[in-house]
């Protein structure tokens, strides 16, 4: 006698129970199982929601799905699996008007580590993946942003808001590099021009990029912080709810040094490590001393972005999103840190259940 064939009901919950390789909990605990359909002839469908677009090595899901259908019913049809993605985060600037769904900060213990070039690749990255990507360049004194980015010419329009009740304000609105947007000192300022500020004017001008610019719904905003340990990060974390910030290093053990202390900066004003990333990694800095020290700090290790003179090469010609393309030795190298860094915010989320969640429509 033939046993009797599951259902859709039950496959759901075979399905839901299956552990995500990436975040490491359940398909069912993180909603990504959206529908599975058997049709008349004994085919299942399934649609995974994923949580990012950005999630890497997605058929490890299907071969899942597929083992755990075969275990169930070992006669079953191949199962065909769709993928779609929403990205869900915390309400991050929801007190300050924003609709973004996360914030990543990119920082580093000292400077010339490359932070700037792998806080653009990171947004340039996301977007490459069809995320709705910011870029918010941070450090005033130093904003190299515009340049990366081939956008140093740009002028930031006004535009004007009305309120419901008909009063009219003023937003800024972001330059569109590239599908980014972006905002920085340095579409404000002559490019020879020495930015001489104390701490309160810092934080003003801060808190007008985030409240002031027209981002729109974004579902990732990345923050170019300044170098070392000063008072942006610490604006930053008393303002809005960050996904997390991200640590980039040489791997000699000078700039480690600083990481160290960066690390234990975010530590202390609340600001959750979502991982280091290692710069420049190759023969005349080393390799493999930023992967040791995050295992040492107990905090994720995003990957390795070897030192290639085609990363130095487009930066210096504004070309930074050209290391995304086909040829470009280092996109795989830039799309496995965008990746990693993705999932990290996906996990701080579930860090931080009864925070509200917002989706960007």
């Amino acid at each position: 006698m033939t046993a009797p064939q599951p259902n859709a009901a039950e496959l759901t919950k075979t399905i839901q129970d299956i552990t995500d390789p990436e975040i490491g909990r359940s398909l069912g605990r993180l909603e990504m199982v959206k529908q599975v359909h058997i049709d008349a002839s004994g085919a299942t469908r399934v649609e995974i929601e994923l949580p990012t677009p950005a999630y890497p090595k997605r058929e490890r899901i299907t071969q899942a799905i597929d083992q755990a259908i075969r275990r169930t019913n070992p006669t079953a049809k191949p199962v065909e699996v769709t993928f779609s993605s929403r990205v869900r985060g915390k309400n991050t600037g929801g007190t300050l008007g924003l609709n973004i769904g996360n914030i990543i900060a990119v920082g580093s213990g000292k400077g010339g580590v490359g932070k700037s070039t792998i806080a653009a690749s990171l947004a340039y990255g996301l977007n490459y993946f069809g995320a709705k990507a910011g870029l918010m360049d941070a450090d005033v004194y130093g904003p190299s942003i515009p340049h990366l980015l081939g956008v140093d010419k740009a002028k930031p329009a006004a535009l004007e808001r009305q309120t419901a009740t008909g009063e009219t304000y003023t937003r800024i609105e972001p330059v569109n590099a590239g599908g980014v947007k972006a905002i920085s000192m340095g579409f404000f300022i002559d490019p020879a021009q020495a930015v001489v500020w104390r701490g309160p004017l810092l934080h003003r001008a801060i808190m007008q990029f985030l409240k002031d610019t027209d981002w729109g719904p974004l579902d990732y905003l990345v923050i170019d912080l300044p170098p070392g340990t000063g008072d942006v990060a610490l604006t930053l974390s008393q303002s809005v709810g960050l996904a997390g910030a991200v640590v980039v290093c040489t791997p000699q053990q000078v700039a480690l040094l600083d990481a160290v202390k960066a690390i234990s900066m975010y530590r202390q004003v609340k600001i959750p490590i979502l991982g280091m990333v290692e710069n420049m990694s190759g023969e005349i800095f080393g390799r493999g001393g930023t992967k040791q020290k995050a295992a040492e700090l107990g905090v994720p290790f995003l990957g390795e972005v070897p030192i290639e003179a085609d990363i130095r090469i487009k930066g210096d010609a504004g070309k930074t999103a050209a290391l995304f393309d086909e040829q470009s030795p280092a996109r795989p190298h830039l799309l496995h840190v965008c990746e990693q860094t993705a999932i990290q915010v996906a996990k701080q989320l579930l860090e931080t259940p009864t925070m509200p969640t917002l989706e960007i429509l």
